[in-house]
């Protein structure tokens, strides 16, 4: 009791002088700290609760099918297996790696799950030969393969405003090795105490005052989760106050695992212009083009290393840092026991093994993006997209876009002035379903600004025949490819009084032709006579049916006074290319949610067709192009082989240069001209055309059959009436027709002879192929 009294006492002595600072201390504690600790407490809990939601979308290329006789070579395969971030560690038995044995390929496929189902990890042997794929086996068990595919790249990720990269995963699925290493180097205690750790503040404190600057941190993982979260990196009172009060509170809300869950996921690692790398897993697959799963302990201990400091230990600019600071970590895995110390000393002697193409999507490909963007919107708003978690995988063929790249990049540089004045886009499609394999929207690629692909609509030329042609073709009864049309001089008076007066390109005249020598030349005369008999006003329904609006309804419409995309012409293209099926160009193959599951599919089922005979005499007239004329530049570039068939297109003053060709497999269209619509100087076949060869020098393909298609057959035809004939009379054309349709009897060659002794027959031969091609 004595005790009691004398601290009555004291207190009574004492109160007048603290009673003020008392006060004032409770005022802060109830009128601002609790408060404030609410506050924080409240903006912690909501934005940690919704970290599992902040995840992007991906956008994927297609996958690779590989099955014996596809088209392929070794560049080819190795630039997609590159492009999918596989890198070659000479053995290929690790998830994302390949080697090389000749013309074997040893790959070990990370298996992926998409809309159509996907594919499970596997170890596969590819044999290469003769362009093609030779074979295709399980490396496991020797059996032959029918098809497989490789998981498909990851090509661009949809982000809200903040560009930060990050791939989110469970703790059970992190490799227990990373787990147990980032707490020996970050923070041993980190499993026993409350956010903050004062022995290491304490230990660091005397460490850095015995070394004169920092050597070692007294942060915890909780604290470094709080700033990568919620604070910035300044060092003043206000911002460790609250950094303590946070991670605190963290503590207090969630278990260690959960902490240890999100800094795995949200730690920054790395940055790659205003991209920003996030997590164990984001920064696996940047700097070693793998995932987490299969990292080496080496690799393992760079990625520790890099959370002290990513950009002065960025490996790439600073391989010698970074390797010091891996083999200190690797240190300190043998001093927490982690990794015996014979280990430890074998794989500090290994090379840091970063990949030159570090896995960090930036939406590479911008033209082709917006068309995926466009053909989603209806689907996916904008939100939906940046935060929900998805996969859309695309029908984009990484080797197809490098390639129709390079090949406007080394086009335009050939050139000279002309190429530097020029602009360039390209659509590359699948020959026989309408998916868009490619798109370039400028001659310098990557390029984030103006599409033209997709947004530029200029006159197409001479493109615009072979549909005249087809829609003459498809009624047979009159028109086949021997009929004669006249290549003779129009002059037609115009609404404004004034008169229109095309001419040839040469501004030549060639008279009565067979219509297969006005398409194969691409004389303007004969297809406007043509298309006059054949009437405008069929035409012009024949391309509105393909979603074209306000089309030209005058007769220069006929030689390609015409504004479209390259999109858009590529779409009439791709009606021939498919054998008569009007088939959209999809660059969308299906969207998956985080599940796995497909929420929306993407495809297209083909009707029987439409026109496919006047299609199939098309093609072959076409293939014509390609061999004697304005495209007979292929043969002689040695891709005769392909059996192609194609059209240049010039329009006027040679403003621009088109060229759409198809294969067996696929379309590509191109298109080179100025932005100013000034002349450009070049003509589909001296620009357009010289990249169409480049894209398929490189691009594995399957030649176009040089055969009619089924329903036609070969005829010798007098090209004076478009009537069978016999072999060996003037004027004799064998060309393919449809069956049927042409009557059994020949015309015989003796009546024509006495017509000839008479004068009433036109005696004039018929007119020879240019020896120098026309230039449209």
């Amino acid at each position: 009791m004595a005790f009691l009294t004398r601290l009555r006492s004291f207190a009574s002595a004492v109160w007048p002088w603290v009673r003020i600072p008392f006060w004032i201390c409770m005022g802060l504690l109830f009128g601002f700290v609790l408060p404030y600790t609410l506050v924080l407490n409240k903006r912690v809990q909501d934005r940690f609760n919704d970290l599992v939601f902040a995840v992007p979308t991906r956008i994927y290329a297609r996958p690779l099918p590989l099955a014996a006789g596809t088209p392929m070579n070794p560049a080819t395969l190795e630039l997609e297996l590159t492009f999918a971030g596989y890198g070659n560690d000479g053995r290929g038995q690790v998830a994302g790696t390949w080697a090389k044995e000749g013309g074997t390929y040893n790959i070990a496929s990370r298996g992926y799950a998409g809309p159509d189902g996907g594919e499970l990890p596997k170890r596969i042997r590819v044999v290469l030969g003769k362009g093609q794929v030779a074979s295709v086996k399980d490396a496991g068990n020797g059996r032959p393969l029918d098809l497989t595919h490789l998981d498909p790249a990851r090509i661009a990720t949809v982000y809200g405003p903040q560009q930060e990269e990050r791939r989110i995963v469970r703790l059970a699925d992190v490799p227990p090795l990373l787990l147990s290493g980032l707490q020996a180097v970050e923070d041993r205690d980190f499993k026993h105490h409350i956010g903050i750790d004062f022995s290491a503040i304490l230990r660091a404190s005397f460490a850095n005052l015995r070394a004169g600057h920092t050597v070692q941190g007294g942060s915890t993982l909780t604290q470094q989760l709080v700033r990568n979260l919620f604070l910035d990196r300044s060092q003043n009172f206000t911002r460790k106050f609250n950094e303590a009060l946070m991670s605190i509170l963290i503590e207090t809300h969630y278990d260690k695992s959960r902490i240890l869950e999100a800094y795995v996921n949200e730690v920054f690692l790395g940055q790659q212009g205003n991209q920003a790398v996030h997590g164990f897993a984001a920064a696996s697959e940047f700097y070693f083009g793998r995932r987490m799963e299969d990292l080496k302990p080496q690799e393992m201990a760079l990625l520790i290393g890099l959370v002290k400091g990513p950009s002065f230990y960025d490996p790439r600019r600073y391989p010698d840092r970074a390797l010091v600071r891996r083999n200190l970590v690797l240190d300190q895995f043998v001093e927490t026991g982690l990794i015996p110390a014979d280990q430890a000393a074998a794989v500090k002697s290994t090379p840091l093994g970063i990949v030159t193409n570090g896995q960090l999507p930036h939406n590479r490909f911008p033209a082709f993006m917006q068309l995926v963007r466009a053909q989603i919107t209806s689907d996916f708003d904008d939100d939906t997209l940046s935060n929900g978690n998805l996969s859309i995988f695309t029908t984009l063929d990484p080797a197809a876009q490098l390639y129709a790249e390079q090949a406007i990049t080394s086009t335009a540089g050939s050139l000279g002035k002309r190429g530097e004045a020029a602009q360039a886009a390209a659509v590359v499609t699948e020959a026989k379903t309408g998916a868009v394999l490619a798109m370039v929207g400028s001659k310098s690629p990557g390029e984030q600004g103006f599409n033209r692909a997709m947004d530029a609509r200029r006159p197409i030329g001479s493109l615009m025949k072979p549909l005249v042609y087809l829609v003459a073709l498809a009624n047979p009864e009159r028109w086949n490819l021997g009929s004669p049309v006249e290549d003779s001089p129009i002059s037609m008076r115009q609404p404004d009084g004034s008169y229109w007066t095309p001419k040839n390109d040469e501004g030549d005249v060639h008279g009565s032709v067979p219509m297969i020598d006005g398409l194969v030349h691409s004389w303007n005369l004969a297809t406007i006579n043509l298309g006059m008999s054949v009437g405008i006003a069929r035409i012009k329904a024949f391309l509105e049916s393909f979603g074209l609006t306000d089309v030209n309804p005058s007769p220069s419409l006929l030689i390609g006074a015409e504004d479209m995309s390259p999109l858009q012409a590529a779409q009439l293209y791709q009606y021939i290319a498919a054998d008569g099926h009007a088939l959209p160009l999809l660059a969308v193959r299906g969207v998956v949610d985080n599940k796995g599951q497909t929420i929306k599919r993407y495809e297209v089922k083909t009707g029987p067709g439409e026109y496919q005979p006047a299609v199939r005499l098309v093609t072959w007239a076409m293939q014509q192009v390609a061999r004697t004329g304005t495209a007979a530049s292929i043969g002689s570039s040695g891709l005769a082989y392909l059996n192609a068939a194609g059209k240049t297109g010039t329009s006027n003053d040679m403003r621009d240069s088109w060229f759409a060709g198809f294969t067996g497999d696929h379309l590509a269209l191109f298109w080179m001209g100025r932005d100013d619509n000034k002349p450009s100087g070049l003509y589909g076949a001296t620009g357009s055309l010289r990249a169409w060869q480049e894209l398929f020098r490189k691009l594995p393909t399957r030649p176009l059959s040089a055969a009619p298609g089924d329903g036609l057959e070969m005829a010798w035809i007098n090209t004076s009436n478009g009537h069978r004939s016999e072999e060996g009379c003037d004027g004799a054309r064998q060309l393919p027709v449809v069956a049927g349709t042409l009557g059994q009897d020949a015309e015989g060659c003796f009546w024509q002879h006495v017509g000839n002794l008479f004068g009433s027959a036109d005696t004039s031969p018929a007119p020879a192929a240019p020896t120098e091609p026309a230039r449209d």
